[in-house]
């Protein structure tokens, strides 16, 4: 059943891989996007239909809503650091902006909300993987907003029956991500440095693993959760790989020259349990690590 899906940051990097998708399965795409991250209108597919627009503008947001069966609320200012710097101001985008979503579904009768959430709610755990039965332990305000927005949506669900879900994305990666963007850095970092014939720069050791997820798969577990019957109600489902990659072996993917640098502060391992999102959504990471690297090199221009 063909259905009108809003898309909320539907121009950036997730959202122009999912607009893609929605547009190839007749599906009516509608793009809100403020275009603040660059002006990307240019790369949506014919047939999507564009609104420069502000989430917090609550009264032009519930006006595009009207008729829209689910909303996919990507967008945000997804970068940690700047949380930090500019606590209130990524507070206004990141809480307040998901608010005026609920809020305009809420208005427009929209059936069903899906929320970009982040693994970055997770912050230091010692138990691995990763699962939503953990506390959480944010370590930053952006991944605070994050999982404010997951309350968010519970509570929209029990108290005005808007059907929602959050789905925390973990190290996402593929077609369209920015090189400089705060999705995949790691990878677009060696990416530059290996096109550049560079020294690819690990920090620490490189023992430290992380969770990357192709694009496409995220694509898909948003687009089962637009139509399960089994999600709903609030749930928090990971979407990851389920392996985890040391950045040294993500590294030699790319390029054998590497070396390395002084520690940062960061999470020693990071692995999701997506077992809950494999039961509830019929849904299970397809593109390995390996391949979804190997077109990337490609597309860079590098041997593999």
């Amino acid at each position: 059943m063909n259905k009108t899906f809003l898309v909320t940051g539907g121009a950036g990097f997730i959202g122009t891989n999912l607009v893609e998708k929605l547009v190839e399965a007749d599906h009516k795409a509608i793009v809100v996007d403020d275009l603040s991250a660059g002006d990307n209108q240019s790369r949506l597919p014919a047939g999507a239909i564009f609104h420069k627009l502000d989430v917090r503008n609550t009264e032009a947001l519930t006006a595009v809503c009207k008729g829209v069966d689910v909303i996919v609320h990507l967008a945000a200012l997804p970068r940690v650091q700047f949380s930090i710097d500019e606590p209130l101001a990524a507070h206004d985008v990141n809480v307040n902006g998901t608010l005026s979503v609920l809020e305009s579904a809420r208005a427009a009768g929209v059936k069903r909300v899906i929320f970009a959430a982040s693994a970055a709610a997770y912050g230091d755990q010692e138990i691995m993987p990763l699962s939503t039965n953990l506390p959480a332990q944010p370590k930053s305000p952006y991944a605070l907003h994050k999982l404010v927005g997951e309350e968010m949506m519970k509570l929209w669900s029990e108290l005005y029956g808007i059907q929602t879900v959050s789905l925390r994305f973990f190290n996402v990666y593929g077609p369209h991500f920015d090189p400089e963007g705060p999705y995949a850095l790691v990878i677009g970092r060696f990416l530059k440095l290996a096109v550049n014939k560079e020294t690819l720069t690990v920090t620490g050791d490189g023992t430290q693993t992380r969770d990357f997820i192709h694009v496409f798969d995220i694509v898909n577990a948003i687009m089962k959760s637009s139509s399960s019957d089994s999600v709903g109600a609030g749930e928090v489902l990971n979407v990851g790989s389920g392996e985890q990659t040391a950045i040294n072996d993500l590294a030699r993917m790319i390029r054998d020259d590497i070396e390395h640098v002084a520690p940062r502060v960061e999470p020693k391992y990071t692995v999701a349990d997506v077992a809950d999102t494999k039961k509830l959504l019929g849904w299970k990471p397809e593109i390995s690590l390996v391949d979804g690297i190997s077109v990337l090199k490609k597309e860079a221009g590098l041997a593999d």
